[in-house]
């Protein structure tokens, strides 16, 4: 099974920026897919950005042009720059992974690997 352990995540003004970091273990390939969704209270999570073992990156539109998703493939570990943030970007972050090959990259149901969570906050 692998592990997910999430950091970076905090508060900032609108417009702000802010880098969430995940790291793997308990898996001793490179991951094929590592992802980001998010949950603010009252919503569904919601698929934000996902990367694929070759790099290959996938976007809400929500976020297309100001979160940018990337990885290291050998130490499995993963990041999410977050810039031009808004208010309506607050949620709870969470990293995903799977060691599976998946068609719906930002679909939670396709991932099986979870981490704990962090909270980002923006304030207007």
């Amino acid at each position: 099974q692998v592990q997910l352990v999430e950091s970076g995540g905090g508060s900032v003004q609108a417009g702000g920026s802010l880098t969430l970091s995940c790291a793997a273990s308990g898996y001793t390939n490179s991951l094929p897919f590592m992802a980001w969704f998010r949950q603010a209270p009252g919503k569904e999570r919601e698929g934000v950005a996902a990367i694929s073992r070759y790099g290959v990156t996938r976007y809400a539109s929500s976020v297309q042009g100001r979160f940018t998703i990337t990885r290291d493939k050998d130490k499995n570990t993963g990041s999410l720059q977050m810039n031009s943030l808004k208010p309506e970007d607050t949620a709870i972050y969470y990293c995903a992974a799977t060691p599976q090959y998946i068609a719906r990259w930002l679909v939670s149901d396709e991932y099986n690997s979870w981490g704990q969570g962090t909270q980002v906050t923006v304030s207007s």
